[in-house]
This record gives C-alpha cells, sequence and structure tokens, in this order.
C-alpha cells in the first residue's frame, strides 16, 4: 500500500494516486488538487482520456523529477467494447454510425480476434488524441475538420482477455504497455470483427505495481490534508 503523505511532504515532493472521475481531463484532477491543498508544482505521469476512470499518478514538488519513469511503466485497463458501429473518436465522445450486423458473432468469432492483438503489434493513434502533428495537436485539427494521417506505431499487449460477452458489449480486460490508444484496440478489434466497434468504458486499474484500490479522489484528497479551519477565540467580555 502507497503511503499517505502529510500535506508538509506533499508539498516539499510526494506522490499521489488519485481515481480520476469520469469526464474530467487529467488537468481538471490535477488542477482540483492543486487549488484545494495550494501545491506550487504538480503533474501526472500519463493522461487519461475525459471519458475514462481511475488510476492517475500525480508527482509533486522535486518528485516531479520521476514523472518520466512512472510514465514508462505498463498499464492495465477493464472496460467494454460495444460491437456494430464506428465512431470518429473511437469512444463516445463522437456520436456512433456505420452501423452493422453483430448478432452473428460467436464466441468463437471474438477468440480468434482476441489473439491477433496480443504481442508486439502496430497500432495507429486515434486522429482524436494529443499526438502532435505538423505542430498541432491532433484533436485540435480533427475538430477543425483537416484530414491528418497518423503513422502507426509499436505497442505491446501482453494480455488481452475477454471477461464477459453480453452482445453488442464485450467486456475486457488489457495489459500493455505504456503508449497503447485501447480506442483504437476497440476500433481495430471491430474492424477484425468485421461489424465494427468503438469504446464504450475504460478504466484503469493498474499503472506497474500501484493499483487504483490504493487511489483516492480529488475530493477524498483534499478532505484529508486539508488543515482544519482555524475558528478565531471570541474575546471574553469585560
Amino acid at each position: 500500500m502507497q503511503p499517505i503523505p502529510d500535506l508538509e511532504t506533499l508539498k516539499t515532493g510526494a506522490l499521489m494516486l488519485i481515481d480520476k472521475s469520469y469526464k474530467w481531463t487529467s488537468f481538471d484532477a490535477l488542477f482540483k488538487i492543486k487549488k484545494g491543498l495550494k501545491v506550487k508544482k504538480i503533474g501526472h505521469c500519463g493522461t487519461l482520456d475525459p471519458l475514462a476512470t481511475g488510476l492517475l499518478i500525480a508527482c509533486t514538488g522535486k518528485q516531479t523529477k520521476q514523472i518520466m519513469m512512472y510514465q514508462k511503466l505498463p498499464k492495465v485497463y477493464t472496460g467494454i467494447f460495444e460491437l456494430g458501429a464506428t465512431t470518429e473518436s473511437y469512444d463516445l465522445e463522437t456520436t456512433p454510425s456505420n452501423h452493422l450486423p453483430y448478432a452473428h458473432i460467436s464466441a468463437e468469432d471474438i477468440e480468434a480476434a482476441r489473439k491477433k492483438f496480443e504481442g508486439l503489434i502496430q497500432q495507429v493513434p486515434p486522429i482524436h488524441s494529443a499526438i502532435k502533428k505538423d505542430g498541432k495537436r491532433a484533436y485540435e485539427s480533427a475538430r477543425e475538420g483537416i484530414e491528418i494521417i497518423l503513422a502507426p506505431r509499436q505497442v505491446e499487449i501482453t494480455q488481452f482477455i475477454i471477461t464477459k460477452i453480453n452482445l453488442p458489449e464485450v467486456h475486457f480486460e488489457v495489459h500493455c504497455s505504456t503508449g497503447t490508444y485501447i480506442r483504437s484496440l476497440a476500433h481495430d478489434f471491430g474492424a477484425a470483427l468485421q461489424c465494427g466497434a468503438h469504446l464504450k468504458e475504460l478504466r484503469r486499474t493498474k499503472i506497474g505495481n500501484f493499483s487504483i484500490e490504493d487511489a483516492k479522489t480529488t475530493d477524498e484528497w483534499i478532505d484529508l490534508l486539508k488543515p482544519p479551519k482555524v475558528i478565531p477565540k471570541k474575546n471574553p467580555e469585560p
């Protein structure tokens, strides 16, 4: 279990395990900690998309020098792919379209597709991502309707486990290297099944040996460490 720092240690330099809320950006979570606990220097070790929840490692003070080390750690995710439609963002940030039948997809089909994505694979990041292309964030170009092509990159998926099938939903657990986009995995998985798919839910549960079980929400961190208000004593009446 990760030790809980006191407020002074946190300001000097410490590690925080945050359970990021749904629809928050990673920056939103850090800003609330920074403002609520008056921490001057804080950074995160690996962005989570706004529609994803779960483990976000934050470093404060002098500990921010270790951010790159934590960013390189492998990750574990759980979530749901929804078959039968694709989206431009590969998740529910954009509207599902290109609807295709999925009822004929069997557990054997899903298992055969799953096997294609274990090990070292080439993966194209979503155009709705923070990767820079021609000096501009890819998602900025995508939102402006500018067509861009991102190069594939090698990532490693050490385990891709199907935990439940309830069509059109396919529940999963993925153990992967840093830089893996689960949204791209959803899209590619749907293409392999020839019925399309997008990411419906995503939760990061582990980064290296750090677990979501030891994480706290931003409100929990603030309630735990924020110093109590000092109520001034009233002067006694003469």
